[in-house]
């Protein structure tokens, strides 16, 4: 995590990168390329939550 001016900025690091992103009824996960898997509530992204699931493919 970078700090600049008392904020701080996620840097994504070149192990952090997605590979693969998967949608549930209520969540979205994010399995990353280093084996860890990130998930959160769809309600965070309201375009997403709002999208078909062939919108949520593309």
């Amino acid at each position: 995590m970078l700090f600049r001016l008392g904020i701080s900025i996620w840097a994504i690091q070149t192990d952090e990168r997605l590979k693969q992103l998967n949608f549930t009824k209520d969540t979205i996960s994010l399995d990353l390329i280093d084996g860890q898997t990130m998930t959160v509530p769809l309600l965070s992204y309201p375009r997403s939550q709002n999208a078909t699931p062939v919108q949520r493919q593309k």
